[in-house]
This record gives C-alpha cells, structure tokens and sequence, in this order.
C-alpha cells in the first residue's frame, strides 16, 4: 500500500510538472496569480519560476519576478526574497517597480529583527549582532532618497526608526561591555559613536551616563563634569546629572 501511494504520489507530480512544461505563458501566469491569491505560496513560486525559466524575456516575466519576491517572503524563504529583489534592482534599475523591490528587500531582512521566536524566548535583541538590521535600514534609507513620495516609503520611515534605535542599543551594549571589563577609553568611544550617529535615540541618556562614568574612571574629571552638565541640562532626573562629590583634601600640620 505505501509503495503504491508513492507511486500515485510520484505520477501526480510527474503529470504536473508535465502539464507546466506544456502550459503557455499566460497560463502559467495565471496560475501563478491564483495560487498566490489564495495564499498557496509554495505552488505559486512554482508556477513563477517555470514562467521567468521559461519566457525570460516577457512583460509577464518581469512582474513574475517581482511577485516571486512576495512569495518568497511569505513563504518564509527570506533569504531568497533579498536575492530575488537584490537581482531585480541590479538588472532593471530604471523600471518602475523598483521602489517595491528595494522596500521588499528591506521587509526580509527587517523581519529577522521581529521574529516571532524572540519575543516567545525573551530575546533581547540588543545582545545580538545587528548585520541585517544594518542592511535593512540601508535598503529602506535607499527607497526614501531615490522614491521619497512612494507609496512604500512612510512605512520604509517608520521601520528606519526603529532600526535606528536598535542599532543604537546595540553600541549601548557593547559600550556597558566594555565598562565592565575596564575598558574605559574604549567604552567613550562608543558612547560618544551613539552620540554622533543616533542623536534623539532612546539610547542617548544612557550614552551620557557612561560617559561620565567612564571619564572619572580615567580621572578626567573635567570632562566628566561638563559631560554632566549636558545631563543636566537635558536629563535633570538621571543619577549623572548630580554633580561630582569633591576628593575630601587632607591637610598635615
């Protein structure tokens, strides 16, 4: 009985792959379309992959390979929805599309950042090395320059705070990293890296709170001090903004 299953199984998807190697452009298309419709993302990038093979130099081609984009995305194959958009933009940089392939390319690696399993494992993603996070912020930076009135482009902005934040986390990371191996030159140097780079992040208090730390560690109080009054100045509440306690001075008569 198994064997015999198998076999079905095998004849159907011989007939099939046979009836696609017949099916015509538009009916491949179609397909395709349907498939995707309906949420049947696996059949649909099956039918979009013999159609681009197949009539490569199509106007349904083209729109196949931007659909193929989506379904790989939605079908979980992230990495072959940056490959896909990747190649779109370098082989037709002036078609009009081009803003959905940079914003899809920036939405795949951008949901490495979101996943699901982070939240279900408490992961915090400040730990993590943020490399797509990085290439996602650049991709939705390139669609907001080049396309600034797409109709990607307010998420593309919104997502682009959101990275910027977690890149900024990131540096926060290290920098405490840094701090608590006595590290102190090295821990400014990321402090004031988050300072420059990702002003008005969530994460600049805490880069000032370093480095005053860090800088009275090193025993350049002057810097420490006018680092406070920044703090002061901005975050009167946080603990680095109380002003430095004097070295008591001894006198012997």
């Amino acid at each position: 009985m198994l064997a015999l299953a198998t076999a079905l199984v095998g004849g159907c998807g011989g007939n099939k792959k046979t009836r696609d190697l017949a099916a015509t452009l538009e009916e491949l298309y179609q397909r395709g379309r349907k498939s995707m419709r309906s949420g049947n993302y696996r059949n649909a990038i099956s039918y979009y992959e013999a159609l681009v093979a197949r009539f490569p130099f199509s106007n349904q081609a083209k729109q196949a390979q931007l659909d193929l984009i989506y379904c790989y995305y939605r079908n979980g194959d992230d990495e072959l929805a940056i490959d896909a958009a990747t190649q779109f933009e370098r082989e037709n940089p002036t078609h009009p599309r081009v803003d959905y392939a940079l914003y899809m390319r920036g939405l795949a690696l951008f949901s490495g950042e979101r996943n699901r399993f982070h939240k279900l494992l408490r992961m915090d993603l400040a730990k993590r090395p943020p490399v797509k996070a990085r290439e996602s912020f650049s991709a939705f930076a390139q669609l907001v320059k080049r396309f600034p009135d797409s109709i990607y482009a307010p998420d593309a902005r919104q997502r682009m705070i959101f990275l910027r934040n977690r890149l900024a986390e990131h540096e926060i990371h290290v920098a405490r990293y840094y701090m608590r191996r006595g590290a102190y030159a090295a821990a400014v140097n990321r402090a004031k890296f988050v300072m420059q780079s990702y002003d008005g992040a969530p994460a600049v208090p805490e880069a000032l709170d370093i480095m005053v730390e860090a800088y009275d560690k090193l025993g350049m109080h002057d810097l420490a001090d006018s680092t406070r009054l920044v703090v002061q100045a901005n975050y009167p509440d946080r603990p680095s903004a109380r002003p430095r306690k004097k070295d008591k001075v001894f006198f012997i008569f």
